[in-house]
């Protein structure tokens, strides 16, 4: 139960302080799990990333979900996720009463235009960092320049995306194999 009540925090404290939406999450998420924690890796903070991109809903409540899922079952997936919204659904509700007045003032669009800037940098930080992991060789390299070529430029949507990289994955996973198996083959025949 102890565990199930810090998910439900985490993720609360998290909600309540990323502005700019699941990917302003994701160096939060690489730093508390992966790095302080060790609950997840950062390779399965990844793959539980893509997962909650390509699945309907918010990438935020989405990934909370599959974390707090792999750590404590239901019950873990149930207060994470709830942790993760709780602190949505209070601040918007709060926003909301009092927006309309203070949205004018110049002061609140000049923090807002920070705050954007801030979750940027915050992000291509954290790709860097996830970069470094994921890609391990030539052929991920490869993988990734044409996933962002086709997000960024040809609008592509990333469930697509996603599926063609990991058909691509398999492909030259496969393709490897073969090939360190006729290796493989010709040493063996050559010791013959």
């Amino acid at each position: 139960m102890k565990e199930i009540w810090q998910l439900f925090m985490m993720f609360f404290r998290i909600g309540s302080f990323t502005f700019g939406g699941g990917y302003a999450m994701l160096p939060i998420l690489q730093r508390e799990l992966a790095e302080e924690k060790k609950w997840i890796s950062s390779e399965e903070l990844i793959d539980f990333y893509a997962i909650g991109q390509s699945t309907p809903g918010i990438i935020a409540v989405n990934t909370a979900t599959l974390i707090g899922y792999k750590r404590k079952g239901i019950p873990g997936a149930i207060f994470a996720t709830t942790g993760m919204v709780a602190p949505s659904l209070i601040i918007i509700t709060l926003i909301a009463s009092v927006f309309q007045r203070f949205q004018e003032y110049a002061i609140v669009q000049h923090a807002f235009a920070g705050i954007q800037i801030a979750v940027i940098a915050l992000i291509v930080d954290t790709v860097i960092k996830m970069g470094k992991t994921a890609i391990k060789d030539f052929s991920g390299l490869i993988i990734f320049i044409l996933a962002f070529l086709l997000l960024s430029f040809l609008g592509i949507s990333s469930i697509i995306v996603i599926v063609c990289s990991a058909l691509a994955g398999i492909l030259i996973q496969n393709r490897q194999m073969q090939g360190e198996a006729v290796i493989n083959q010709g040493i063996d025949g050559d010791k013959k």
